[in-house]
């Protein structure tokens, strides 16, 4: 399959736009410039054409714009597809990403909230060949963090988000102040 390189230049750019996706839109791998949609694209048509699953994969370190790139490969598959609506599919498929990151992003020396597990999307397509559905699992990828965090880095969130809320009253009945008797270097 064909491998694309790319780099998160943390900013938005003009390169995602609707005008764009349109553009790759029925093209030739190689005829346009390399970018996720043409890695898209040659999904789709191998998809219709051959009538077998495809699969893109987004690998990367910290930082490096995988959830990004998954959510502009999402929007291109549900436009040409025919299938954008008022809602975006790729935001119905990572609604979930905000609660999912509580218990699954930590602080690494290179990013903040840096996801520490993996993302399978799975999309659904109707015999014309338009989106119809996703389904994501996630997968911990670094269970060590939870006993152990490198110097400079951090636990996943949720464990200070459950340290700052001990004294809630609606966390009284958990009992987490006997298991938060801790030193306070969390904070």
């Amino acid at each position: 399959g064909i491998v694309l390189v790319a780099i998160n230049p943390y900013e938005q750019l003009p390169i995602y736009e609707q005008d764009v996706i349109y553009a790759y839109s029925g093209q030739n791998t190689g005829d346009m410039d390399p970018h996720i949609f043409a890695v898209a694209e040659e999904a789709y048509k191998q998809m219709a054409r051959d009538e077998k699953n495809q699969s893109i994969i987004v690998s990367g370190e910290s930082g490096a714009g995988k959830t990004v790139s998954a959510k502009y490969a999402m929007r291109f598959l549900a436009t040409i597809s025919g299938s954008v609506s008022e809602t975006n599919i790729e935001t119905k498929v990572l609604a979930s990403s905000p609660i999912m990151e509580a218990f699954g992003n930590a602080k690494t020396t290179r990013n903040d909230n840096s996801s520490r597990f993996g993302k399978y999307i799975q999309i659904g397509f109707d015999k014309r060949y338009h989106m119809i559905g996703a389904n994501m699992r996630t997968y911990l990828l670094e269970k060590s963090r939870v006993v152990f965090q490198a110097v400079l880095e951090r636990n996943y969130h949720i464990f200070y988000q459950l340290c700052a809320s001990v004294s809630l009253p609606e966390f009284k009945h958990l009992g987490l102040s006997k298991c938060f008797d801790l030193p306070v270097r969390w904070q």
